[in-house]
């Protein structure tokens, strides 16, 4: 059985190392107030890059969350930026509360990563998806079919961190990423695949399912 954790991910680690020296040296001084306030940075930003372990669902063809938040779009989409033809388009918006560690929607082979500079607009608005930096990951599917995963940031997040190449093999509900500090992942999908989210919906990622590929 599974067992979950809550371990951190390694990006994070300056950050953390950072704070927590900067909360040492307040108190050593006698800086009351300031001590307690980086204490508080400190436990936010361990919070921040916390990465719990998730159940992944063994479902046949399910389209798992790649990302923890709320949905705030679904829609048929022409897609010629990233899969070249019609797309079902889900975004997810994650606030700085969300778990920021990205992970697969389904299982396939990666095609291409491709990162581009931008904007940083806040990635819940309609400016900030077609602005602001993104990198986004193309998969074939088992069966297939290409769906793109893109990471945008956001008005606070500034870095967004991919560790998959082209040529990758990849398993649904694994690790692939994650974006610093609020953000926002799109998924164009085939347009047969089946959905079960709507709009205001909260997800996770790697356990909730959006819906099936066909």
């Amino acid at each position: 059985m599974l067992t979950p954790q809550v371990p951190i991910a390694r990006e994070g680690y300056p950050f953390i190392a950072f704070a927590a020296l900067c909360t040492l040296v307040a108190a050593a001084l006698g800086w009351a107030t300031a001590a307690l306030l980086l204490l508080l940075v400190t436990a936010f930003i361990l919070a921040f890059f916390r990465d719990p372990e998730r159940f992944i669902p063994a479902r046949a063809n399910a389209l798992l969350s790649p990302a923890d938040g709320r949905v705030i779009l679904v829609d048929t989409v022409a897609d010629d930026q990233f899969t070249g033809g019609a797309a079902r388009k889900v975004s997810i918006f994650m606030n700085v509360f969300n778990v920021h560690v990205n992970r697969l929607p389904c299982a396939g082979t990666v095609e291409k990563v491709h990162y581009r500079p931008g904007r940083f607009y806040s990635a819940d608005s309609v400016k900030g998806g077609l602005e602001n930096e993104y990198c986004a990951t193309v998969i074939r599917t088992n069966q297939g079919q290409p769906l793109a995963v893109v990471q945008i940031a956001g008005l606070i997040a500034r870095r967004i961190v991919c560790w998959l190449e082209p040529g990758d093999a990849v398993l649904a509900g694994r690790r692939f990423g994650l974006i610093r500090f609020g953000s926002r992942v799109d998924l164009y999908l085939p347009p047969e695949t089946s959905l079960t989210v709507q709009v205001g919906d909260r997800v996770r990622a790697g356990e909730t399912v959006l819906g099936h590929l066909h």
